[in-house]
């Protein structure tokens, strides 16, 4: 019961953070479930993989609960999202299958730089060239390969990476984060999927495991973070942009921060 309290707190948290600044939840998800599996004695082998799977099969829901309340305030550009939507799938789909012949310890060093480096880029906020505008189908799609990829060893909705890409190019920070909403979908059903597929062939997961999505910790998170999603995404739009990306940064350091701790100790 204490386990099931802990997700479903979790699932609030992380759905009011998607919505919030279009990042899919996963950089509160990853670590918070990593930390539960442990304690419920989960194959310690398989721990992170089963945190990003799980984590990636929630943001499915949780995107389209945060990409609705963003297409209401006319913050999605949908030309933006067709145009990166086949890389991603081509990247998030071949990296979570590839995930499971990655080890558990490279996994975790991966995410804590990953972070670290999402944080810096944001708090700082490097100023776009006015005249850059989104590239054609060839630049979106390879944009698209990448955020795919990186998101499938990290286990989130991209938008650590959509969001700055998009801002870069010169997208209004809240319609990057609205965009940003609706492309973690694809990458969210992808790497789910492959997560899912990855796992049948590793002995040992608890009862309940779709590959390497804990079915009962996706049920509980994605009933909460459907809930809270809309509640983040509508906050957005009443927010100064500056105060957003201090938001952004200040969360990714403070996740960054815990999951080094627990590789150092």
């Amino acid at each position: 019961m204490s386990f099931l309290i802990t997700y479903l707190i979790l699932g609030l948290a992380s759905g009011f953070i998607a919505g919030l600044l279009g990042v899919g939840g996963g950089l509160v998800l990853v670590p918070v479930l990593s930390w539960i599996y442990l304690r419920q004695g989960f194959p310690a082998e398989y721990n992170i993989h089963m945190a990003l799977g799980t984590s990636l099969a929630v943001i499915v829901l949780t995107s389209i609960a945060s990409l609705r309340a963003h297409h209401s305030h006319g913050a999605v550009r949908w030309i933006a999202v067709r145009r990166i939507a086949p890389g991603i799938v081509l990247g998030t789909l071949a990296g979570a299958i590839a995930a499971a012949w990655l080890p558990d310890r490279g996994l975790r060093w991966f995410f804590v730089a990953f972070l670290f480096y999402a944080a810096t880029q944001m708090l700082l906020g490097f100023k776009a060239n006015p005249h850059r505008e989104l590239p054609g189908w060839p630049g979106m799609s390879l944009a698209g390969t990448v955020i795919g990829l990186v998101s499938s060893w990290v286990g989130i909705g991209g938008g650590t990476l959509s969001v700055p890409f998009l801002n870069w190019c010169n997208v209004r920070f809240q319609e990057a984060i609205g965009t940003s909403a609706a492309i973690g979908f694809p990458i969210a059903v992808s790497g789910a999927l492959g997560y899912a597929l990855s796992g049948q062939m590793a002995a040992g997961l608890p009862e309940w495991s779709l590959g390497f999505v804990y079915l009962p910790a996706l049920a509980s998170v994605a009933l909460m973070s459907m809930v809270t999603a809309p509640w983040g995404a509508r906050l957005t739009h009443s927010l100064p942009v500056a105060r957003l990306k201090r938001i952004f940064a200040g969360l990714l350091y403070l996740l960054g921060l815990r999951m080094l701790y627990g590789l150092l100790t």
